[in-house]
């Protein structure tokens, strides 16, 4: 499986984060997984880049040109594709993709996962979507999303599509098995 994994380009301000970052890495190594990210070697982008080739994963990262220095891409990568935007960036991650997951991060990362939890929404594609929640980090967004299903902006199952867990490996195995559960051809076309 490739994992695609959304995080910040900052490490934040709990350790937790790193270590999560750090942890979700190495297991895909350890279970011969891949990783498809944002390219960049900052943050937890790098964290989890780094500990993916420490652990022998084929590591992907897709980066916007507008993006190469401050992101600082990653040079030591498996392929570093540089594109010309983040609409290629995105499309090209989600189709390299086998499963998704959201690690602490910001705007840009909540960008990425609402977006492929749209996809989903609309047919585009039948993977899995995790969030790492990880020290409670997602609590507040969760509460969110439950507000939400209560105002009748989404339903339930939409909101549990996303799949939500604390231990790294636990959610990359609930994703593993997803994705060999996944039925639904990929239309990126209409995007």
């Amino acid at each position: 499986m490739n994992l695609c994994v959304y995080c910040g380009s900052r490490a934040g301000v709990l350790p937790a984060y790193a270590d999560a970052a750090r942890a979700l890495g190495t297991l895909l190594g350890q279970g011969g997984h891949g990783l498809v990210y944002g390219g960049g070697n900052v943050g937890l982008m790098g964290i989890v880049a780094d500990a993916a080739l420490a652990a022998g994963a084929p590591v992907v990262g897709v980066i916007p040109q507008a993006l190469v220095q401050r992101e600082v891409g990653h040079t030591a990568l498996s392929e570093q594709h540089v594109v010309p935007d983040m609409h290629v960036r995105k499309r090209m991650m989600a189709e390299r993709a086998d499963a998704f997951v959201a690690l602490p991060g910001g705007i840009g990362t909540l960008e990425e996962l609402y977006e492929v939890w749209t996809w989903r929404q609309l047919g585009y594609h039948d993977k899995p979507i995790g969030l790492l929640n990880v020290a409670g980090f997602y609590d507040q967004l969760l509460a969110f999303m439950g507000h939400c299903v209560a105002q009748g902006f989404l339903d339930e199952a939409q909101r549990n599509a996303v799949l939500v867990d604390t231990d790294p490996a636990r959610l990359l195995q609930r994703l593993a098995d997803a994705a060999v559960r996944a039925t639904a051809p990929d239309d990126y076309s209409r995007i």
